[in-house]
């Protein structure tokens, strides 16, 4: 049994991150962490645990958790780099849920971020964790940048594109929406039900923190400079992404993007290339470890459409770590995944 630890255990990724691991026939949670509710039973907050997990939240200390063979951190922008380098020297494998190591540049991480990096010489040995792409380097890391919500849909619509060059790479367009969990578990005005209730609305228009990462994801992919203009939105959900991509063919001849998306991801346990004409809608992924995509060429012309959906909770956040831990520890890909969508 692998001994996992979680390192902020009371967000919405957290509690995400228990629900999956409860089940996991090979993992055993031994350290679940909360500064502010050291003391108290996990279920105690969280009672869909009940009879599934019993453990009491402690204090996020490096004695505790050096006991782990894998730490989660499913904590603000800033929290794993500053406890990373210790724990790494104590043979643990450390998965990291937010930003810190996502970005291979430590000024531009500074420049998104707004503090230097704590350890920028681990910005190099960590490895991006979006299996499709990173899967064998996965398998070898003991130091994994699990990938944001908005990112992992946005480069699973956009790879088999820029892979194969068949797009201009100098405009790319990502309309992204997410529900409001993707903000995570904190009292804020905007976040409130009376305020993203019956109500939709863009941010970030002018630069949002996950543009550098999926920037960097298609050029490593593209080999060459990307232009890409990335909006995301708010909506009145709980959970779910929905990217509507946009891009333009650099031939008007005919081409097969259906095959491609087919041929790209044949194998891949957790995406799922819909059928042609398809429109893929978020609630068809709720609660799985999916990511669907469909790809449209409208009016036969040159613009390229690519909608994807995930749950942002899930493959973008808890079931994307779950997947890298199961390659680092050479376990079968998808288990404690396979989980049916929640429908309706």
């Amino acid at each position: 049994m692998i001994k996992a630890g979680i390192v902020g255990g009371t967000g919405y990724t957290g509690v995400e991150l228990l629900r999956i691991l409860a089940l996991h026939p090979q993992v055993q949670i031994h350290a679940v962490t909360s500064r502010a509710d050291a003391g108290k039973r996990v279920d105690a907050m969280y009672p869909n645990l009940r009879g599934y997990v019993d453990a009491v939240f402690t204090e996020p200390g490096v004695e505790t958790l050096k006991e782990c063979e894998v730490v989660f951190f499913a904590t603000p922008n800033g929290t794993a780099m500053r406890m990373a380098r210790e724990l790494l020297g104590q043979g643990v494998k450390l998965i990291d849920l937010a930003a810190d190591f996502r970005l291979q540049d430590p000024a531009v991480w500074e420049q998104w971020y707004g503090e230097p990096h704590a350890c920028p010489d681990l910005l190099a040995e960590a490895v991006y964790g979006l299996p499709e792409v990173n899967r064998e380097r996965i398998r070898a890391a003991r130091l994994i940048a699990n990938p944001g919500c908005y990112p992992t849909a946005t480069q699973l619509g956009f790879l088999p594109l820029v892979e194969a060059g068949l797009i201009r790479l100098d405009n790319l367009i990502a309309d992204a929406k997410s529900g409001v969990s993707g903000a995570g578990r904190k009292a804020e005005i905007p976040m409130l039900m009376s305020e993203a209730g019956e109500s939709f609305k863009a941010y970030g228009v002018a630069g949002h923190r996950h543009l550098p990462e999926i920037r960097q994801g298609l050029e490593h992919a593209a080999g060459q400079p990307v232009g890409l203009t990335f909006v995301p939105h708010l909506v009145p959900m709980i959970r779910g992404i929905h990217a509507t991509l946009y891009a333009q063919l650099l031939s008007s001849e005919a081409c097969d993007l259906q095959g491609l998306y087919e041929a790209r991801y044949l194998g891949e346990p957790f995406v799922d290339v819909l059928p042609t004409g398809s429109h893929p809608d978020t609630r068809n992924v709720r609660a799985s470890n999916r990511c669907q995509i469909a790809v449209h060429r409208p009016q036969g012309g040159d613009t390229v459409v690519v909608l994807a959906v995930e749950d942002n909770l899930v493959k973008g956040a808890a079931g994307q770590a779950v997947q890298n831990m199961n390659l680092m520890f050479g376990l079968e890909e998808t288990l404690g995944l396979r989980a049916v969508g929640v429908y309706p």
